[in-house]
């Protein structure tokens, strides 16, 4: 889609979301608790539906994609054909809320640009439907509540599409930052981009689609790692933003650097871009370190310690371990790894990294307690 019909899908469903209050829950959601596998409805079939998610849900153990949901019809054909979905589960902006009487669709997942995501999440819980919400979360912290409160109400469950923290990798930095076998965390950096050459009018360089420019898209995956590379939420953060290109990114930020400081005493260093590669956790112990270089990417990923040992996990499609992880949750009742509070909790940091940029990089404090840690995993 163009950017002004996304801006006109949009206005069409916000209002579709005020007429839903009175919507009652989907008497599917009863029955998921039968199902050993969950269906999951993509909305919106872009690059990442098309190359990621949907080769993933083939394989995938606790769910299946069950159905679709776009804007363009002359994809509607091709995905059934491939997929074979049958035609009552393919829907578009307009008829999606009539999904609440499909009992083969368990969860929607959505993949839509960042302004779309509280409108569609929103619709999706209050017609019974569990939601993943692509990162990131929302476009500001009082859309992440909405759709929290929105999940609550309804009874259905939440999660964030943070593909890493389903991965071997990214649970092996945890387990040493945990177990200590290098002592204390001291040092983490983490870095995350790539060089953006593609159409200047991508919805990703429109603030009013985004939100944001490269610290909405790649910098999340900087704050996440550094997190999880010390094992707690920074309590400050400060931040310098720098461009080089602004012919190109006339809407949006290319380059961010933020710090950050964590309970424990340790500094964090955190550098994103829509103008440099980068792709690195770096994470300096008492007596040693551990790096993971590539690191974000859809893999394969390489890790390595100073005692010379190599990180290798057989590769493996990480969005289909997340998605599974998201269904025996639902299924299983084992944790959520990516509740919708640790969403939240990342878009009070970009928010406050935005904050001190504006203020001439001063000291943002943050008062996180420890909102979306998974206490079972870090």
């Amino acid at each position: 889609m163009d950017r002004r019909t996304f801006n006109t899908k949009l206005s069409q469903g916000l209002a579709g979301t005020a007429l839903l209050s009175g919507v009652p829950l989907a008497c599917a959601l009863g029955g998921a608790q039968d199902k050993k596998k969950l269906g999951i409805a993509l909305v919106g079939l872009g690059s990442y539906s098309t190359h990621q998610l949907a080769p993933g849900l083939q394989d995938a153990e606790h769910c299946y994609l069950a159905g679709i949901v776009t804007g363009t019809p002359e994809k509607e054909k091709i995905w059934m054909d491939k997929y074979g979905i049958p035609k009552e589960n393919v829907y578009n902006y307009e008829n999606f809320d009539s999904m609440a009487s499909n009992k083969a669709i368990d969860i929607v997942y959505v993949v839509l640009p960042n302004s779309m995501h509280a409108d569609f999440c929103i619709r999706a819980a209050r017609i019974g439907k569990h939601v993943i919400c692509e990162k990131p979360m929302a476009m500001n912290v009082e859309e992440c509540d909405a759709i929290i409160k929105a999940c609550k109400d309804a009874g259905v469950k939440l999660s964030v599409g943070y593909r890493m923290q389903s991965d071997p990798y990214t649970n092996e930095i945890k387990r040493l930052v945990r177990e200590k076998p290098f002592g204390k965390v001291m040092y983490v950096s983490s870095d995350a981009g790539y060089i953006s050459r593609g159409n200047p009018d991508q919805w990703r360089l429109d603030r009013s689609l985004s939100g944001g420019g490269a610290l909405m898209n790649m910098g999340v995956y900087s704050i996440q790692s550094n997190i999880y590379g010390v094992g707690h939420n920074p309590i400050s953060v400060s931040a310098q933003e720098f461009s080089t290109r602004p012919e190109y990114f006339k809407d949006t930020d290319e380059s961010i650097t933020a710090q950050m400081e964590f309970p424990n005493g340790v500094v964090g260093h955190m550098f994103t871009s829509h103008n440099a590669s980068a792709n690195r956790l770096f994470v300096s112990f008492e007596k040693g370190w551990v790096e993971l270089n590539p690191c974000h990417n859809y893999g394969p990923i390489a890790g390595r310690t100073s005692e010379g040992t190599e990180i290798k996990y057989p590769h493996q499609s990480q969005q289909k371990v997340q998605m599974d992880d998201f269904a025996q949750h639902i299924l299983f009742g084992t944790p959520n790894v990516v509740p919708g509070e640790m969403g939240k909790r990342d878009m009070i940091i970009v928010e406050a990294i935005y904050e001190s940029i504006a203020q001439g990089g001063k000291r943002i404090p943050l008062d996180l307690g420890d909102m979306g840690i998974v206490k079972k995993s870090v």
